[in-house]
């Protein structure tokens, strides 16, 4: 079944996180009514019963990035053009 996939990078050099936008993670069934196997012609009421029609629980991710999040990066970069 599709799923939705959600990332929160945590930046070890200025310990800030940021959210990913969420990305759907398709699945290859055909009985699943988000699949882009999921045939075209296959439609209420009969969907309903056959098919999945909800996603999966969420995939969540909290990599660790060694570098400095993009709010940090900006002011960096603006404190040097003041100097």
């Amino acid at each position: 079944m599709c799923r939705w996939r959600h990332v929160r990078n945590l930046y070890l050099r200025c310990g800030h996180a940021e959210n990913l936008p969420p990305v759907e993670v398709k699945c290859g069934s055909t009985h699943c009514k988000f699949s882009p196997n999921h045939p075209a012609r296959c439609a209420p009421p009969s969907c309903s019963r056959t098919c999945n029609q909800y996603h999966l629980f969420p995939e969540q991710y909290t990599p660790s990035v060694d570098g400095v999040c993009s709010a940090c990066t900006r002011a960096m970069s603006s404190s040097r053009r003041r100097h």
